[in-house]
């Protein structure tokens, strides 16, 4: 064990900073080395929007400990770089439902009020978008939201918003960080109690009148407030145990759905995530007991949200009443069709946001439709960027939506990241209305692939924990960067992409994508909120089994080759 690991640890172990349970929990490993050196051998990684990660006590873990010390960084850095104004605007707290979420967002409101900074705390679990929201209803300075999204249910994580209600990006970014990185000790953490935070009038809960701006924000995205049978289409509704189902719920009764069937098991929130202990929409397994009702109530359309209600995965029966399960590229395909399509009044300068590692199918799509498409680097952060630079004037362009393959999306600008309240009611409304003309999602799907090509998606993750881990997936890159440049897989690369060096001016980022001679798209990401490195494929098709064989060959082929 190295004598920075070490330290660290006897640090912990012997503070009266630390709690007593905490200490004798540090003081059960002792003999444990291998524990020891995964809990201290480094700080647990504060990234350009936060930092997530297995709770526990240890630097390298999420705790109290570390959310405090996050939260004195980012009012040093709220301090220096705004002063009093920031002070009285204020900061936005909210959390989801996971294990200590509601304990870590006091701490950090109370960090905050302990450096004379206003703290505007939910009284209880919200959804990232609505936190969004509420920054900048509320005027704040910056926001912040206790989640770890969809990560399994031993991790927790804190996400830092500005004054726009995007997550920072820079310079705010860097600002933060550093001041993270710079604080030493324990000393330097201000902390008021909660009653001298109230009573000095910087801890202020925010009252439910918050929940009802949102809705009504959310309720304008509609498109058809009238479809012939809408209270009779059947969906069955899932928010995973997460902050999704109260606002769903409300929103699906105030816009005229009225058979909607959720989930018992998972309606309630529980950070224990009993039903999946891995609530991610992106996965087919989560949608087990909504399947289960569906064909109980007759149902053809399932969707769920994951914890934070910023991502909303989806199953639909297909013609031949099969279960299918749209991946995120198709579910915003098929959103910003049925946008284009049926929305009144589109601003000839509209403007669709996506990402790097998003299909280049909607490029073709979009060029047909007449509308702009602006790619960024993954995270919908750069994508809220955008629609800032839009309202600034930076470019002639209109924000109509915005979403990465990770199943988040985002339509209109109440909030700046991705809003899974907005996209179940949307998604919801569409299924509603292509039922009525007697169409359906699998149907309209299959016409953009008929007429676009067949065009196939898929994500290899690497899994690799603790400090060997992270330097592997530095060398996998590595790798790739000084071997691949004329062919890969047999095919001529057309395009090396590197973006760690910079592309088409967006920022430098750990990326890099090859364009093979047949349209084949290849990227390689670390994770930058998982100890994982993703693969993402594209390849099209002329024929739906083309595509298929085309996709599970090249990924088998490239699976071989990393290996």
């Amino acid at each position: 064990m190295d004598k920075f690991t070490l330290e660290n640890y006897n640090n912990w172990l012997t503070s009266d900073y630390i709690d007593l349970k905490d200490r004798e929990d540090l003081e059960s490993i002792k003999e444990n080395e291998t524990e020891i050196e995964d809990r201290f051998y480094t700080n647990l990684s504060f990234g350009t929007g936060g930092m997530r990660g297995v709770r526990g006590v240890g630097i390298n873990r999420i705790n109290k400990y570390t959310i405090r010390k996050a939260t004195q960084g980012l009012a040093n850095y709220i301090l220096e770089s705004t002063g009093e104004i920031g002070k009285k605007m204020g900061v936005a707290i909210a959390y989801d439902c996971r294990i200590g979420s509601e304990e870590y967002a006091l701490n950090a409101a109370l960090v905050l009020a302990g450096n004379g900074i206003k703290a505007y705390l939910f009284k209880s679990l919200r959804s990232t978008p609505e936190l969004s929201f509420a920054v900048r209803e509320l005027k704040c300075i910056a926001g912040i939201v206790v989640t770890a999204s969809h990560n399994p249910q031993e991790y927790n994580g804190y996400k830092v918003y500005w004054n726009d209600g995007c997550q920072i990006i820079e310079p705010q970014a860097s600002g933060v960080v550093n001041n993270v990185n710079a604080i030493d000790s324990f000393d330097e953490i201000k902390l008021l109690t909660k009653e001298a935070a109230i009573q000095d009038g910087l801890l202020e809960y925010i009252s439910e009148d918050m929940d009802t701006k949102f809705i009504e924000a959310v309720k304008k995205q509609i498109i058809h407030s009238e479809i012939p049978g809408k209270e009779n289409f059947k969906i069955v509704y899932s928010p995973l145990h997460g902050t999704g189902g109260r606002p769903v719920k409300r929103v699906f009764e105030e816009t005229g759905f009225k058979s909607i069937y959720i989930v018992a098991e998972q309606e309630q929130p529980d950070g224990n995530f009993p039903t999946c202990s891995y609530a991610n929409p992106e996965d087919p397994a989560v949608f087990k007991l909504s399947i289960a009702l569906a064909d109980k109530v007759g149902a053809t359309l399932c969707m769920a949200n994951d914890p934070d209600a910023d991502r909303i995965g989806v199953a639909v029966k297909d013609e031949k009443g099969e279960w299918v399960y749209p991946n995120g590229n198709q579910i915003g395909l098929l959103l910003m069709n049925y946008i284009l399509e049926n929305k009144k009044d589109i601003p000839k300068n509209s403007a669709v946001v996506s990402t790097v590692v998003s299909t280049p199918m909607l490029d073709v799509v979009a060029k047909e439709k007449g509308v702009k498409i602006f790619r960024t680097l993954t995270g919908f952060k750069f994508i809220g960027e955008k629609i800032r630079e839009f309202e600034e004037g930076k470019y002639n362009a209109t924000f109509l939506m915005g979403f990465e393959e990770s199943y988040g999306y985002l339509v209109g600008t109440h909030a700046r990241d991705k809003d899974a309240v907005v996209s179940t009611l949307l998604i919801a409304e569409m299924a509603a209305y292509y039922n009525s003309i007697g169409s359906s999602i699998p149907k309209e799907l299959k016409k953009l692939y008929e007429k676009f090509g067949y065009y196939r998606e898929g994500i290899i993750a690497i899994t690799k924990k603790g400090k060997d881990g992270v330097e592997a997936i530095g060398k996998i890159m590595s790798t790739l960067r000084a071997n691949v440049s004329d062919s890969l897989l047999g095919k001529t690369v057309i395009s090396k992409r590197d973006f760690s060096l910079g592309y088409e001016g967006l920022p430098k980022s750990d990326v890099i994508q090859f364009v093979l001679e047949d349209n084949t798209y290849i990227t390689a990401r670390p994770s930058g909120t998982e100890p994982k490195i993703k693969y993402y494929f594209c390849v099209v098709g002329k024929t739906e089994t083309e595509a298929n064989e085309k996709l599970m060959k090249t990924m088998e082929d490239f699976q071989a080759f990393i290996d």
